[in-house]
C-alpha cells in the first residue's frame, strides 16, 4: 500500500458518504480520482465496477424499504443485453468524445417537464435508463450522474429514489464486472485496494444514510440538481482536455 492507495481509499470513504446522502455523484469523483492517479483504464474501469457493486448493493440494503422494483426490473430488461452487445468494442472508443456527449445530455435532461411538450413516462424513462447504463456505461464507468435524472420522479420521495437508482446502478455494475472479465478486463488485479474500498464504501453509504435524514425533500431536490450540473461540467471539461491533449 502506498500513500496514494491511501489517499484513494480515503476518497472512496467520502464519494459513498455523498451518494449515500444524494443518491448519486460519488462514482463520478471515485472514477476521476482514479484516472487522476495514473491508473490505466484496464486497470480503472473493471476495479471501479467491483467497488460501486459493493457501494451501491450496501446502499441498496439500507433504504431496500423504499425500492421500486418494478423500475429495476424494466432497467434490466435494457441494461443486460447492452451492456454484452457493447462489450467487445470497449478498447476502441475515444472516451473523451463520449464524456462530451454524456456532458450535453445530462445538461439536457435538466430542461424542466413544464418547459417540454411531455415528460418521459416512467417504463420509457427505466428502459432508457437501461440502455444507457448498458452502453455509455462501458465506457465511462459511473452512469450514475447519466441516469439519474430519469429516476427522479415528482412522485416519489428521496428515499424512493435513492433506492431504486442504488438498486439499478448495483446491477449495472454487476453486468460490467461480469461483461469486463469477458473481454479479458480483471477487476482483481489488486485485491488489497479492492478490498479496503469497498470496507470504505460500506462505511460512508452508513453515514451518508444517517445525514440523509437531515435533508428535507426541498433540499435534497436541489442539491440533485446541483450535483448533476457539477458533475456535467466536469464530463465536459475531462472531455475538452482529452480532446487537446491528443
Amino acid at each position: 500500500m502506498t500513500l496514494i492507495d491511501v489517499a484513494i481509499v480515503g476518497v472512496g470513504f467520502a464519494s459513498a458518504t455523498l451518494s449515500g446522502v444524494a443518491g448519486l455523484g460519488g462514482g463520478t469523483i471515485l472514477i476521476g480520482v482514479f484516472y487522476a492517479v495514473g491508473m490505466a483504464p484496464a486497470e480503472a474501469v473493471p476495479l471501479f465496477a467491483a467497488v460501486q457493486f459493493v457501494s451501491n448493493s450496501s446502499r441498496t440494503l439500507a433504504y431496500v424499504r423504499h425500492v421500486e422494483w418494478h423500475a429495476a426490473g424494466w432497467f434490466l430488461l435494457a441494461a443486460l443485453p447492452a451492456t454484452f452487445m457493447v462489450a467487445p468494442f470497449v478498447a476502441n472508443i475515444d472516451v473523451a468524445w463520449v464524456r462530451l456527449i454524456l456532458a450535453g445530455l445530462i445538461l439536457a435532461s435538466l430542461v424542466p417537464t413544464h418547459a417540454v411538450r411531455k415528460p418521459l413516462g416512467a417504463r420509457p424513462a427505466f428502459v432508457m435508463a437501461g440502455l444507457l447504463n448498458g452502453s455509455v456505461g462501458m465506457f465511462v464507468g459511473a452512469t450514475g450522474l447519466i441516469v439519474g435524472r430519469l429516476f427522479f420522479r415528482p412522485e416519489w420521495r428521496k428515499e424512493t429514489t435513492i433506492g431504486t437508482l442504488a438498486l439499478t446502478q448495483m446491477l449495472g455494475h454487476g453486468l460490467r464486472v461480469i461483461a469486463y472479465g469477458w473481454v479479458g478486463f480483471n477487476a482483481f488485479a489488486r485485491p488489497l485496494l479492492l478490498l479496503l474500498l469497498c470496507a470504505a464504501v460500506i462505511g460512508g453509504t452508513a453515514l451518508g444514510k444517517r445525514l440523509n435524514g437531515r435533508v428535507s425533500e426541498q433540499q435534497f431536490a436541489r442539491l440533485f440538481r446541483v450535483i448533476l450540473v457539477v458533475l456535467s461540467l466536469k464530463l465536459a471539461y475531462d472531455g475538452f482536455i482529452g480532446l487537446w491533449e491528443q
